[in-house]
């Protein structure tokens, strides 16, 4: 007897159409002789009521409860829940005009319109400025660099040792303490300065006082305040 070629038994012939339809191939397969499992494992569902005792002669002796209570009380109006933030906030990309060094105009504070010599970014994503102080008054504070404005000219800071002091938390003001009564009419406290801050300005400046001296016409470019007149337009300038 001549070996079976091997290959499928249900070819498919000219015209894309299968040799043997469906339930012959039922057939010749002998599915009919297959037992169907039909016994499935179905884990039962939790009771929702359940049966107690009720004392008392004219109670029935038992009666049917539900499993868990509802609850007493509820909201007049459907309070909606907050939906869960799982995004951090992470430190702003510093922009490639601003390196250290560069003058930056101050577009908003009480010191806006001043121009500020730029020495670092701060974790926080914020930058470190100062005016000097003793060139236009801004001393050593942080700025968001959404709020200056980028110039060309720049300092050549790289001899300028900015501590590493100088972080957020250095500039997180003491919570004062606040009056026990209202007091009407009373002056609001000064604000000191602490002599530590005095000193760490004193020290900065007299690092970037020689190199903004160096070069003409430098330092009255940062006492001068930034303003427009009338036909100037920002995007039209070259800073």
């Amino acid at each position: 007897m001549a070996a079976r070629k091997s290959g499928p038994r249900n070819k498919t012939i000219p015209g894309g159409v299968a040799r043997y339809s469906r339930s012959q191939i039922y057939q010749k397969k002998a599915l009919y002789k297959v037992k169907k499992a039909t016994d499935k494992k179905t884990t039962p569902a939790a009771a929702a009521t359940k049966t107690v005792q009720v004392k008392g002669a004219k109670n029935g002796g038992t009666r049917v409860v539900a499993v868990q209570k509802a609850s007493k009380f509820y909201p007049v109006v459907d309070v909606p829940k907050p939906v869960a933030n799982h995004k951090h906030a992470k430190a702003a990309t510093l922009r490639a005009s601003i390196t250290p060094g560069t003058v930056l105009v101050l577009l908003a504070g009480p010191h806006r319109g001043k121009r500020v010599v730029f020495l670092k970014q701060l974790p926080s994503g914020l930058l470190l400025v100062t005016g000097p102080f003793k060139i236009n008054g801004v001393p050593l504070k942080r700025v968001n660099q959404a709020y200056v404005l980028a110039t060309s000219t720049k300092v050549d800071i790289s001899k300028v040792n900015v501590d590493a002091k100088f972080t957020d938390a250095y500039f997180k003001a003491a919570e004062a303490a606040k009056p026990a009564g209202i007091t009407e009419g009373a002056e609001k406290p000064k604000k000191v300065v602490a002599d530590g801050r005095k000193a760490d300005q004193k020290a900065v400046d007299a690092q970037l006082l020689p190199l903004v001296k160096g070069v003409p016409h430098l330092s009255a470019y940062l006492s001068s305040v930034f303003t427009l007149t009338k036909g100037q337009y920002p995007h039209a300038l070259k800073f």
